[in-house]
């Protein structure tokens, strides 16, 4: 039996309502979880870009790509693993502006972390980190202590390190 990878799913799409939906119901049909899921313009004018995470065999990833690409507005799907690809995510957190003044510990995790302070007033402060989920997780764990007011996390944006060839694809697909 195969062994069970990470990847990172590229999905590029015309951008129609319900695409989504007809998405993640390929997922949802396999009993697929999806780890992370994110959208956003490609670098093709009119082209949306999804960038899914899921876990399994090569071989179930293989029929998923087959049956993305059934979908009529999808012109083409990728799959990589995480060895294949530069990725991170991003991440805010909203904290007690007293406890930035008040707790020195928070300013050295701050520090360490690599975070960016995005906002300060009175009430409150908001910390912006980017970076692999494990850091984003251990930032997550050591603010926790003094208490998150609000916590968001991004879906995984990637690129891949060798040349994607949607470009040239979608130029012959114009011809």
């Amino acid at each position: 039996m195969s062994e069970i990878k990470t990847y990172t799913v590229s999905i590029y799409t015309e951008n129609n309502i319900g695409l989504l939906n007809r998405i993640s119901a390929i997922f949802q049909r396999r009993k697929i979880n999806i780890e992370s899921l994110n959208t956003s313009i490609s670098e093709i004018e009119g082209v949306s870009r999804f960038t899914i995470v899921i876990n399994l065999t090569e071989e179930r990833m293989k029929k998923i790509i087959g049956q993305l690409e059934k979908q009529v507005e999808v012109i083409k799907a990728f799959y990589h693993t995480d060895e294949e690809t530069i990725f991170l995510e991003t991440c805010l957190f909203k904290i007690k502006s007293d406890l930035l003044f008040e707790e020195r510990q928070i300013q050295n995790i701050i520090k360490e972390s690599n975070a960016r302070i995005v906002t300060v007033n009175k009430e409150f402060f908001v910390l912006e980190k980017a970076g692999r989920r494990s850091e984003i997780e251990l930032l997550y764990r050591e603010l926790s202590a003094f208490g998150i007011m609000q916590f968001v996390r991004s879906g995984r944006i990637a690129v891949t390190k060798d040349e994607m060839k949607i470009s040239t694809l979608l130029k012959e697909f114009a011809e």
